[in-house]
């Protein structure tokens, strides 16, 4: 049976407090045997491509050290300063620089040359997110000829967007070389065309093969989920319970909105403060019957953009607490720190309203792990941004343009006052497709396609 070798920027296989991500990927090599290669997170003085080789709970995992300037210009620049900001449509954010995508490219080569000597023949292999973009073309300059394929964990732009990075025509060109590449949803999938198309002249089958010149690459779109299964016990937990218990004695009877997002610009915290800002001073009679919660944990420190985004903030938070706050009653409560799964999962269960309003996101899984965690006889409501990749799936969430404070206000009103047979019923609904397309349906759908000759056609047809 052919072996899985799963390459991504950071490697986290084994131990209990894993993201579905690496849930699925470590399912998958357990599976078909292999191994997950990529950067260990750690630095060294000289680029030796010494990989540390590790074995646990069943996975091997081979890790390499990188230098300081490959991190600055690879990892904090052009994958943290060029490409994340371009692909979440903030390109007024974007720093294009030739030693950011010289560094990116020179990392890239880097990792083929350290990763290609362990690929055997008939390896199949998987390469993950924004980071390794060209890693595929590399590896077919060194002859490699296996199958390989590409996902793409966040959103892909707009042609008008993508043709301001100055490498946008090879960065194309190097996904070429993948046989498969996936995206969250038929609307990233159908921006990676039109770029094709028109710049370069690109034609797409009916069943989602995208032919270039004398390459043909299999496109699907594969939304990922989470562990339902995993994430509904640990809500149960005792740690759950004991959180629960702890943020509703804490809430002294209101009703509790929770916000969970790593801290980036692209996650609209700001225009979510200033949406529940908007609730507060329209709706007086009830302001004091409602904390927002929101735990945003910091990432990326050492770029300037976010530590604008945090100090911008706290700026709001303060302001907003001075303005609405009375004596017994502080209506945000902002957290700039990490928790583990079960305590998260016993917030959520405690919340009556999840708030997911990114300005834009390839997926987001918070959004599916508070519906995974609510109690079924007494379910919260969530509300999403309609541009993050998870609505394309959740219809039956309140849907918001997260660029508009009326429409989160509007939206807060709505589910605090929906009975709770509604609240039952979209909670259903949400829940099923939380299930039916969990993480594990993900990573096998991906892969059917990735071992398969003749991959299978698309679940959904692309116009």
């Amino acid at each position: 049976m052919s072996r899985l070798i799963v390459i991504s920027n950071r490697v986290s296989a084994g131990g209990g407090a894993q993201g579905g991500l690496a849930v699925a990927l470590t399912s998958a090599l357990r599976e078909q045997g292999g191994i997950w290669f990529g950067w260990s997170g750690n630095r060294t003085d000289e680029f030796t491509g010494h990989i540390n080789f590790q074995r646990e709970d069943g996975v091997t995992t081979a890790t390499v050290d990188l230098e300081d300037q490959d991190i600055e210009e690879y990892y904090n620049g052009y994958a943290n300063r060029t490409l994340w900001p371009l692909f979440h449509y903030r390109i007024d954010l974007a720093e294009y620089e030739r030693d950011f995508a010289g560094g990116y490219q020179r990392a890239n080569e880097r990792f083929a040359d350290t990763v290609m000597p362990l690929i055997e023949a008939e390896d199949v292999v998987w390469v993950q997110d924004y980071h390794m973009f060209p890693l595929g073309a590399e590896l077919r300059k060194r002859g490699l000829r296996n199958r390989i394929g590409f996902f793409l964990h966040i959103p892909w732009p707009p042609r008008r967007l993508l043709v301001t990075l100055p490498e946008a025509r090879e960065l194309v060109e190097s996904l070429l070389e993948y046989d498969v590449i996936g995206f969250h949803t038929d609307e990233w999938l159908q921006s990676f065309c039109d770029y094709a198309r028109e710049e370069l002249g690109g034609t797409l089958s009916e069943d989602g093969v995208l032919e270039i010149g004398d390459r043909r690459v299999r496109l699907i779109a594969c939304p990922i989920g989470i562990d339902a299964k995993d994430f509904a016990a640990l809500a149960a937990s005792d740690k759950a319970r004991e959180t629960y218990d702890l943020v509703r004695h804490s809430a002294v009877g209101r009703a509790l909105i929770v916000g969970v997002d790593r801290l980036d610009y692209s996650k609209g915290l700001e225009e979510r403060f200033l949406g529940y800002e908007r609730f507060l001073t329209e709706n007086p009679h009830e302001r004091k019957e409602v904390v927002l919660l929101q735990i945003a944990p910091p990432s990326r420190a050492s770029v300037e953009s976010y530590q604008r985004i945090r100090n911008a903030l706290e700026g709001l938070a303060g302001r907003i607490n001075g303005e609405h706050a009375a004596l017994d009653w502080v209506p945000i409560r902002y957290v700039n720190q990490g928790y583990s799964r079960d305590v998260l999962a016993g917030v959520y269960r405690a919340s009556r309203i999840g708030l997911v309003t990114p300005l834009r996101d390839g997926m987001n899984l918070v959004a599916k792990e508070y519906v995974a965690a609510q109690n079924p006889d007494d379910p919260g409501v969530l509300i999403l941004s309609r541009f993050a990749g998870a609505a394309e799936q959740m219809k039956d969430a309140l849907l918001v343009n997260p660029h508009s404070a009326e429409e989160i206000s509007d939206s807060i009103r709505q589910a605090l006052a929906m009975p709770l047979a509604e609240r039952k019923q979209r909670w259903k609904a949400l829940m099923q497709g939380v299930q039916d397309q969990d993480v594990m349906w993900w990573r096998r759908r991906f892969t059917a396609a990735l071992f398969a000759e003749q991959p299978p056609v698309l679940l959904r047809s692309v116009p």
